[in-house]
Formats: C-alpha cells, sequence, structure tokens
C-alpha cells in the first residue's frame, strides 16, 4: 500500500508541470498581444562605427492617434566625460499610426567608443493628421539596447 501511495505521489509530481504549463503560457501570451501604450516608442538600437563615422539605428513605432506626416527630433551626444560633444537633428520622415521601422543614420566624424549618453533634446518637427506639434516629445517613450544611456 504504501508504495502505490509512493507511486501515486511521483505520477501527480509529473503531471503538475504539465497542468500548470498551459495556465502560465496563456498569461505570456497575453502579454505579448496587449496592445502597447499610445505613444511614440524611440529604442536607440544600435551604434555601430562605419566609413563616415558612427552609425545610430532606431527603431521607431507610432503609436499615437494618427498617421506622422514628419517627426525630427534634435539629439544631443555626450562624450565620456559628460561634456555635449554635439547636436544634430535627426528626421524620421513619416510614420504610419500603428507602424514599427528602423532608421539609420550616419554621423560623420562622431567616434561611437567616445559616446556616453544620447539625449533627445527636442521634437524639430511633429506634424501629421491628428497629431498636436508636441505629441512627439510629450509621448516619447524611450528605451535602449545599445551600451550607451539613451533618454529624454
Amino acid at each position: 500500500m504504501a508504495g502505490l501511495r509512493r507511486l501515486l505521489a511521483a505520477l501527480a509530481a509529473c503531471a503538475l508541470p504539465v497542468l500548470v504549463a498551459p495556465a502560465a503560457l496563456a498569461g505570456d501570451a497575453a502579454k505579448r498581444t496587449a496592445p502597447p501604450a499610445a505613444g511614440l516608442s524611440l529604442e536607440l538600437n544600435a551604434l555601430q562605427p562605419s566609413d563616415k563615422g558612427c552609425r545610430l539605428t532606431f527603431v521607431i513605432a507610432n503609436h499615437l492617434s494618427g498617421d506622422i506626416a514628419k517627426a525630427a527630433f534634435e539629439i544631443a551626444l555626450f562624450d565620456r566625460t559628460g561634456v555635449v560633444d554635439r547636436l544634430t537633428v535627426l528626421d524620421f520622415r513619416e510614420l504610419p499610426r500603428g507602424k514599427t521601422k528602423v532608421s539609420r543614420f550616419d554621423l560623420p566624424g562622431a567616434d561611437c567608443s567616445k559616446i556616453s549618453r544620447v539625449l533627445v533634446n527636442s521634437a524639430t518637427e511633429c506634424s501629421g493628421s491628428g497629431i498636436e506639434p508636441s505629441d512627439c516629445l510629450t509621448k516619447l517613450q524611450t528605451a535602449t539596447r545599445a551600451e550607451v544611456e539613451f533618454g529624454s
């Protein structure tokens, strides 16, 4: 009888992960399919040396209420000592509502290894159907995958 109890306990222990796993997977699926928060997401995806200097790669997604006809941002690049090295404007052009796109910008003469921080200083252009000029900055959500600080 004791042997039967141990066998049933062992079988129950083996079956428990199978019974729990579908519920856990359903929760993960819900997280992946949840609608993104309203706003404009801008991810600094990579900094890579290029023939021209430093190439910045961004992933940008428009989750605002309408299409963006033009979006451009002034960014500041900081060196390793925290001093602003340069200000430049990056033009992301049009961004349809619900669209995610990748944009690359080569910064002539910039050395990627000396950049410690990238700051979105302002939105120099932000226009489109149902878009307020301030939306591109006030509803901006930033993230980074690069090994430098990035934000607004």
